[in-house]
């Protein structure tokens, strides 16, 4: 069941309750254990490392990013998270402004390879306007775009334009027969998030996979948390959807972009872009907004 966001359309939105989840992550394979918390207005999605001595706390903005491959990860001071895109478009696909992730290790568990665990556990924990609201930080309208951006880099390209809805549409190419080009588009909503991309996983290729592991990533990876492309065949079907390996891309972008904080009333137009074409964007699109 979805929860449901009309009540508290005008407000911060916050968990009704906590919840928590445990598991490998993708590139370090530590178990580690993850709880999310309510949390009162104005906190934003912040990560804490339960771990750490002092608990340092990390926020889930643009100014945390770290570069890294085929992950994202955020950073404050020596405390770092990693892979928090599925966790991050799960928070704000489900209309979840200000969340307490508490977590005990180095990156965020990636559960079956989609955000499909992660949104219906916001589900079932329900959302809630946030407490002790301040008047200042009431919910403001979506930000608007003044003008289309666009960002390119080679065949590569992200751009936004104004609209009346919050749209993603995402497009792949790859060589490989079993995936070849694809493309997704939806209108972003609670509802279509849980049913339409949530569930989208992971994919990966077969002639990649030691290559990867040598350079220290993918040590959680497995058949049952990530699609295994092999030239024209999937090792591990079947696929939840005939163009999954498209929505995880858009899944991935909507968890990227959600480090702006409030996502504007825009139409996203992604083409074969990745974490840091995601991110790249990402602070033009912030510079842009906060422009006078």
């Amino acid at each position: 069941m979805v929860a449901t966001l009309s009540s508290v359309s005008s407000t911060q939105r916050t968990l009704a309750t906590s919840f928590a989840k445990a598991g490998v992550g993708l590139h370090s394979g530590a178990k580690t254990h993850v709880q999310v918390k309510p949390a009162t207005a104005g906190t934003g999605r912040v990560f804490q490392r339960v771990d750490l001595s002092g608990q340092p706390v990390i926020p889930a903005t643009l100014a945390s990013v770290n570069p890294t491959q085929l992950s994202t990860e955020l950073v404050d001071g020596d405390a770092t998270v990693r892979t928090v895109e599925h966790l991050l478009a799960a928070l704000v696909g489900m209309g979840v402004d200000d969340a307490l992730i508490e977590i005990d290790g180095t990156e965020v568990p990636l559960l079956d390879g989609s955000a499909k665990e992660w949104a219906e556990a916001i589900a079932t924990a329900g959302i809630t306007a946030s407490s002790h609201p301040p008047e200042s930080l009431s919910r403001e309208p979506f930000p608007q775009l003044s003008y289309p951006l666009t960002l390119q880099v080679g065949d590569a390209f992200i751009t936004a334009v104004p609209s009346a809805t919050l749209r993603f549409s995402y497009g792949i190419d790859f060589p490989q027969a079993a995936i070849g080009n694809q493309w997704y588009s939806l209108e972003l909503t609670p509802e279509s998030f849980i049913q339409e991309i949530a569930p989208a996983r992971t994919f990966g290729f077969a002639a990649q996979i030691d290559q990867l592991k040598s350079m220290g990533l993918i040590q959680g990876g497995s058949l049952e948390n990530a699609l295994v492309c092999d030239g024209d065949d999937w090792l591990n079907p079947p696929l939840r959807f005939a163009n999954e390996p498209a929505r995880h891309k858009l899944l991935d972008l909507v968890g990227d972009l959600s480090l702006l904080g409030r996502l504007p009333r825009a139409h996203f137009l992604a083409y074969k872009a990745s974490h840091t074409l995601h991110t790249q964007f990402a602070r033009q699109l912030q510079a842009q907004l906060q422009a006078p």
